[in-house]
């Protein structure tokens, strides 16, 4: 959706820059996406890793499902349009923490290329797209927040995997398997990974 943009006045020239910001954090801003079904353990694995940077003395934010439709996104259902300016917003709202200095962990099953592509678009190099791997199956043997369980009695419209589909991702940046590794090796593999892209 697109609006009427011809009296609006960017400010970014008058802002503190970006490397001022950076300068300040003593990190260099980015955004980790971690895209995979609903109980692949993205949720788990982005708390994990906003723990690790606070242990560090580094600054960064979770972003997922539960506190962005909660509150910014609240106005939105589940179609296909409604994913898709979902996962808009959250890409803008990553791109201006970014420009801010922090690290941003954003946890989201992000389910079509097209979206990628889209988040991919506003971001540029600063996301770093992770899929959390774990087939149908598995996540809902775990079910965690018993969505399987409500999507099989007819409870959970458009549920990803059941009657939506989940396209896995052509060229992410790093596979998380959870099916093979434990929260702990899956944790180490992913901060490993990060290691260059967020230190000075």
């Amino acid at each position: 959706m697109k609006y009427e943009t011809k009296n609006l006045f960017p400010t970014d020239g008058q802002l503190l820059s970006r490397q001022e910001k950076e300068s300040l954090t003593g990190q260099k801003g980015l955004v980790i996406w971690l895209v995979g079904l609903s109980g692949s353990g993205k949720s788990t694995l982005a708390n994990a890793l906003d723990r690790y940077f606070f242990s560090q003395g580094r600054l960064s934010v979770v972003l997922d499902g539960d506190n962005v439709r909660t509150g910014l996104n609240a106005n939105l259902g589940f179609s296909e349009e409604d994913r898709e300016e979902n996962l808009r917003r959250v890409a803008e709202v990553s791109k201006l923490f970014v420009r801010n200095g922090l690290i941003v962990i954003n946890a989201f099953i992000t389910p079509l290329e097209r979206y990628r592509l889209i988040s991919r678009a506003i971001l540029g190099s600063d996301l770093h797209e992770v899929y959390v791997r774990c087939s149908f199956e598995a996540c809902r043997q775990r079910d965690v927040k018993g969505l399987y369980a409500k999507a099989a009695e007819g409870k959970v419209a458009n549920f990803t995997g059941k009657d939506s589909g989940f396209e896995e991702p052509s060229h992410p940046d790093l596979i998380l398997n959870t099916e093979e590794l434990s929260e702990k090796e899956a944790l180490e593999k992913l901060i490993a990974y990060l290691a260059p892209h967020w230190q000075m």
